[in-house]
Order: structure tokens, then sequence, then C-alpha cells
């Protein structure tokens, strides 16, 4: 009997890499010093999110979170209000099942007109909105998800702006010779 090879991948810690990492925590930091009292995790999901390798794909990235967290949570509240006409206390009844269905054909048309990357994350929105916030807070959920989202992408946006990959390779290599030696 032979014993299967197994190689481990190649490990590597790079600009993308330490970028990510530092959008997130920045948003962690600036919503526990300044908004005490909210959590900071979707900010943080909106920046791992929006972080791309350079500009033009943090804004691919941080357009399709930012974009479809929108979308999403206006559908969501447009459609679970017209749910509570039906159902005012809320809770999980059949209605949902074809009110979800409806959102995602207008999510995904609209994402067709505004951005194509919407459909996911709007999805997610639409999903949580609808089967798990109850009837008092799905307003302030929807608005808080799309505040938080887009502080996240822009703080992405802000690292990647601040620290665009052309001008940080070079010094990497400098570093890296030096501990090469």
């Amino acid at each position: 009997m032979t014993v299967p090879h197994f190689t481990l991948p190649c490990i590597h810690v790079g600009l993308r890499n330490l970028k990510t990492a530092l959008a997130a925590t920045l948003c962690a930091l600036l919503y526990f010093l300044f908004l005490p009292d909210r959590n900071p995790a979707f900010a943080c999901i909106g920046a791992i999110f929006g972080m791309g390798f350079d500009m033009q794909s943090s804004k691919l990235h941080g357009g399709n979170r930012l974009f479809g967290t929108v979308i999403g949570g206006f559908i969501s509240m447009a459609l679970y209000r017209f749910y509570l006409i039906f159902y005012p206390q809320g809770g999980h009844h059949f209605l949902l099942i074809p009110l979800l269905f409806v959102g995602v054909v207008i999510l995904i048309i609209l994402a067709q007109i505004f951005w194509v990357g919407a459909v996911q994350p709007g999805g997610v929105v639409l999903c949580l909105l609808l089967f798990s916030i109850g009837p008092d807070n799905y307003i302030s959920y929807s608005l808080n998800r799309m505040l938080d989202t887009g502080c996240g992408v822009a703080m992405s946006l802000l690292i990647n702006w601040l620290l665009p990959r052309e001008q940080l390779e070079p010094w990497v290599e400098k570093v890296k010779a030096k501990f090469q030696r």
C-alpha cells in the first residue's frame, strides 16, 4: 500500500493580504474609538470584500459589495413592508417564499441596470432581512448594513489609494533583498 504524497501550498503573505488586514483592522479601531455602541462587523466585512489587487479591482469588488447591499437593502425593505400588511406581527409565513422569488428577480434586473456584480451581496441582504430580521428593526437593519458596508468599502479604497501597489512593490523588494543576504 502506498501512502499518498501531500505537498503544502506555497504560503505567501503579500501586499493584498496586508492591506486587507489593515483596512479591516482600521475599521474596527475607528468603530471602537468613535462609534462604541455600533458593531463593526459589517464594516470589517465590507473592507475585506472591498480590497482588491489594485485600485481598479478594489473599485470592482467594493462596488459589488456596496451596490449589492444598497439594492438588496431597499428591495428587502419594500418587500418586508408589503409582507407586514398581511402579517403585522412578522414571523415565518409561507408568503415570504414568493416574496423571495420576486425579490431575487427584481434584484437581478436592477443589478443588470446598475451594477452586475451586485446580485450575490444583494441576495445575502434580501435573505437575511426576509428570514432573520423582525418587524421592529427591518428598516434600521437595512440602513445600518448599507452604512457599515459603505464605511468598510471606503476604507479599502482609501488604503489602496494611500498604499498603491506600484509604490509599495519596490519597497518590498528592497526589504526582501536585505533579508536574503
